[in-house]
């Protein structure tokens, strides 16, 4: 059976630490800027680790 292809959609949007753990980007942060407060748009830049109940799935499609 051949290799498992990654997939370049994830390969873009997750990146593995050191640790093991999946770091992602918060959504929300491309556009509609206007109404947003400036204390919610700083928040959205920082990344921040994936959930628990996803991780299983994202390993799965970066590790292929």
């Amino acid at each position: 059976m051949p290799k498992m292809k990654t997939k370049s959609g994830a390969k873009k949007r997750f990146v593995l630490t050191g640790s093991g753990k999946i770091k992602r980007k918060h959504a929300y942060k491309s556009h509609i800027l206007t109404k947003k407060s400036t204390k919610r748009k700083r928040n959205l830049t920082y990344f921040t680790i994936i959930d628990k109940v996803d991780e299983k799935n994202i390993r799965r499609m970066i590790q292929g």
